[in-house]
């Protein structure tokens, strides 16, 4: 058992109560889509208690790309660490999840029934759980096989529409985990909705390749629509003329676009091109489209000599589209995010920096003109277990014994 942690970093205490404020949901989960969906509905006020191994959430030990998997989807909750191979231990989690309003797991299928967690047999304790099954296929021909981000984006065409023609490259992101979390718990909400009409709880099911198919719905609906396949991304034909990275002036690079035909002749107008807002072959949006194998080139040239500065100072200034080329290490500095209260201070919990703080991203949302924050930082394993089961009955002798028989940490 870890002693509780006493951080000198403060948290956010909202002015307001939140949303699910009472709402208590008890998580089994590990990696990211499941995590992901315990923190959405943690930053929204449920009481969100961690299930995890005695020797903790093996993501909390990630190196790598994974290094900041635990620190990031793992705020605001509370960790109870259990053995569910000892029955004690089984016994203390069927109690704990019994008590709940939403259940999330994200285990193989299967997993969750050999210990008599899965919802048939937990929904016979509490008819009215919410119980949120995060898999990589909805039932059907795929379910039996294991799905990882990088799998469903390769057979979901996402990577195909990403990389390069010939060289399929996954998203710079976990989209599939994070979004699969999120619909996850889009549908956790809607059931404690319904709950709240009928009385009865639910079985939901979210998965990773039916996410990536919605992701990649647009380019399957332009199919249905134009019968012309969708290209990759960096070989697309562009909707628009002008919406394209250009390198200028040593050697950096800017995002620039006109969208209309109204920012086409502001930006011809800022910057002194006014021969091309003159040309006829330019005068509308398609006609720039068809004509991107010559305007193209002619633009490059034309902004070569620019920095990415002057052009993004032109740009803001007539509100044209921009952006800068930016590497996630320097949202950190981001001004937008840190005079918004975007980033917020956690203590990180695991490895080399435990103890230390870092920031995190909020989500992007605001209610009630406040942001959803940090208010509790993420659990050391099995820092809340005692105190759980003291809430459950469990005496403290009891706790005792579950200890020295090593079902609980």
């Amino acid at each position: 058992m870890t002693d509780p942690v006493v951080s000198d970093i403060p948290v956010s205490s909202p002015s307001k109560s939140l949303p699910l404020q009472g709402i208590r949901v008890v998580e089994f989960s590990h990696m990211v889509m499941g995590p992901a969906c315990g923190m959405v509905l943690a930053d929204l006020g449920a009481e969100v208690i961690k299930v995890e191994p005695l020797a903790g959430d093996l993501t909390r030990n990630l190196l790598g790309a994974g290094a900041g998997f635990f620190p990031m989807f793992n705020r605001n909750k509370k960790s109870v660490a259990i053995d569910l191979r000892q029955p004690q231990g089984l016994q203390a989690a069927i109690r704990l999840a019994s008590t709940a309003d939403v259940v999330l797991q994200n285990f193989k299928p299967g997993v969750m029934k050999k210990y008599g967690l899965d919802y048939a047999t937990l929904s016979k304790l509490n008819p009215g759980m919410i119980y949120v099954n995060h898999t990589g296929f909805l039932p059907g021909p795929y379910e039996h096989r294991t799905a990882l981000d990088e799998v469903v984006q390769m057979m979901g065409g996402l990577a195909y529409m990403t990389g390069r023609p010939g060289d399929p490259l996954r998203a710079g992101s976990s989209v599939n985990d994070i979004m699969g979390g999120m619909f996850g718990a889009i549908g956790a909400l809607a059931a404690l909705m319904q709950r709240a009409q009928t009385g009865k709880g639910q079985e939901i099911d979210s998965a990773l390749f039916e996410n990536n198919v919605f992701l990649v719905g647009q380019h399957m609906m332009q199919y249905a629509v134009t019968g012309q396949p969708a290209a990759p991304m960096p070989e697309r034909i562009s909707s628009w003329g002008l919406y394209d990275v250009f390198s200028v002036k040593d050697g950096e690079q800017i995002f620039l676009a006109a969208v209309s035909d109204a920012q086409w002749r502001t930006f011809c107008t800022a910057l002194g091109f006014e021969d091309m807002a003159a040309d006829p072959l330019l005068q509308t949006n398609n006609d720039r489209v068809r004509a991107r194998a010559t305007l193209m080139p002619q633009l490059r040239r034309r902004l070569e000599g620019l920095s990415a500065a002057h052009l993004a100072q032109v740009f803001e200034a007539h509100q044209l589209p921009f952006a800068p080329i930016s590497r996630p290490e320097q949202l950190l500095d981001d001004p937008h995010l840190l005079a918004t209260g975007g980033l917020a201070d956690v203590v990180l919990s695991d490895g080399d920096l435990a103890g230390q703080t870092a920031k995190t991203t909020l989500l992007p949302i605001r209610m009630d003109g406040e942001r959803l924050g940090v208010r509790s930082n993420p659990p050391k394993p099995g820092e809340h277990t005692q105190v759980l089961l003291q809430s459950l009955g469990y005496t403290q002798q009891e706790i005792d014994a579950l200890l020295q028989s090593n079902a609980i940490a």
